[in-house]
């Protein structure tokens, strides 16, 4: 099991020293690679009443610009969990990651979701109420584009014209991983994705959907163990003994990934950030 950290995106700062040194400790650790969440714009809660997600006063750094800062630092796997891919424009996302895998040498892993936020969708001006719909078609276009050098396609939602991206992925392909947690996912997963990150526990329910989506990748005419699972433990799930304990356990349902989160603990610096990814580091004996 491959274990990582959760980029603090909501509690870094914006100091680049900060980012950088994170990101370097996390490294220094011994830990894998670093995932960071996906949000461009944050709504104004004022005239939303009961809004209790992220708004304007939360901090993202922008993914994909902020991997390409970290591949000339580190040499992590670096996973966005998850670019909202629908909100986004199809060739500059295969052109970024593209890019991304080749200034890591290859450690790129692309998670993608659907995403919740009508606001982000409005703004960038695409269709929030088609977007499962359009993340299918998402996919095939990604994997044309990062495989050939030349590409023409005609779908429902996607036109390309003897076109092509230059540099190509180093292998020509770039993992695909999911977010999300609704059977229609799962069984897009089973279809198309290279793995996915589960939101939950460490227990009995969750040990009934892996075996659900095991079940749905056989359908689809895959083996069950080409499709990889990312979970995470946050901080705030108990002190580092459960930490360790729920981290066995998700290896125990079979995980091959799992990062530890250390956003909404009141660490308020860097620094603090650091130090709690150490102890957890210290802590696991796996």
């Amino acid at each position: 099991m491959q274990i990582g950290v959760t980029f603090p995106q909501t509690e870094i700062g914006s100091d680049p020293a900060g980012v950088r040194d994170y990101a370097q400790a996390a490294e220094a650790l011994g830990y894998s690679h670093l995932v960071a969440f996906d949000h461009v714009l944050g709504a104004d809660p004022t005239n939303r009443p009961g809004w209790q997600r992220y708004s304007h006063k939360h901090m993202f750094h922008e993914p994909f610009i902020l991997f390409g800062y970290l591949a000339a630092l580190t040499k992590l796997e670096l996973v966005p969990a998850v670019i909202i891919l629908p909100q986004r424009q199809t060739a500059l996302v295969a052109k970024q990651a593209a890019e991304v895998d080749v200034l890591t040498g290859g450690k790129f892993r692309l998670g993608i979701g659907v995403g919740w936020n009508e606001v982000e969708y409005e703004a960038l001006g695409q269709d929030f109420h088609k977007r499962g719909r359009i993340i299918e078609e998402q996919v095939d276009v990604l994997r044309l584009l990062w495989r050939q050098e030349v590409v023409s396609y005609t779908g429902k939602y996607h036109k390309i014209t003897e076109a092509g991206l230059n540099p190509l992925p180093v292998r020509r392909s770039i993992p695909i991983w999911m977010g999300g947690s609704t059977d229609v996912l799962l069984r897009r997963v089973a279809r198309l994705a290279d793995g996915w990150f589960p939101q939950g526990n460490p227990d009995e329910h969750m040990h009934a959907t892996f075996e659900r989506l095991r079940g749905y990748i056989r359908e689809a005419g895959r083996d069950p163990n080409s499709v990889g699972l990312e979970a995470r433990v946050t901080i705030t799930e108990g002190n580092l003994d459960e930490l360790v304990r729920r981290t066995r356990a998700w290896r125990d349902l079979g995980v091959t990934h799992i990062s530890i989160n250390t956003m909404g603990a009141g660490l308020s610096t860097p620094d603090q950030h650091i130090e709690a990814i150490r102890r957890y580091k210290e802590a696991l004996d796996l």
